[in-house]
């Protein structure tokens, strides 16, 4: 019997799906009955002639337990496709959010600075409070809001992962 335990990694999975009520229940049902964790979850109808969605979600586990994700995922009757974008090659993914600051003074400046350096836009600004938008990698999202807490965060509104392969292939 080994004593190794496997290493718990995270993947993005992209699924097409049939535009339909219901079929986001049935994944979300899938992750919950099994408790596996939906770290980031988005959906979007991409092709209406065909009445299909896409469903791009970020999941951790065990390299076994993403197997079984992405195998009762592929037998779930309004799948289409299911892909790994994490092993299939290479991938982009950009997550988007909305950062509300509330502050005066050197904070509110030090604030813009760091905007600044993130590329952080002003959407919204008040005497007292800015809400910036800001896209990237998940990690850099998560840095910004990182320093903006000292700096008086109210409130935090995030997308989700959306992330698509690179090169020729599709979904």
């Amino acid at each position: 019997m080994s004593n190794e335990v496997e290493e718990i990694v995270t993947h993005t999975i992209a699924v097409l799906v049939d535009n339909e009520s219901g079929v986001l229940a049935r994944v979300i049902g899938l992750f919950s009955g099994r408790g596996y964790n939906i770290e980031s979850l988005t959906v979007a109808e991409v092709d209406p002639s065909e009445k299909l969605s896409r469903i791009t979600l970020v999941t951790s586990g065990t390299p076994m337990v993403i197997e079984q994700i992405k195998a009762q995922l592929g037998r779930l009757v309004p799948v289409h496709k299911v892909r790994d974008l994490t092993v299939d090659g290479p991938s982009v993914s950009r997550e988007l959010a909305l950062v509300k600051v509330v502050g005066s003074g050197e904070k509110r400046v030090e604030s813009l600075r760091i905007a600044d350096i993130f590329r952080a836009n002003v959407v919204d600004s008040t005497n007292e409070s800015f809400v910036f938008e800001i896209v990237g990698k998940t990690d850099k999202l998560d840095a910004f809001i990182a320093l903006m807490e000292p700096l008086g965060l109210v409130d935090v509104s995030r997308t989700g992962v959306a992330a698509i392969a690179r090169g020729t292939g599709s979904i």
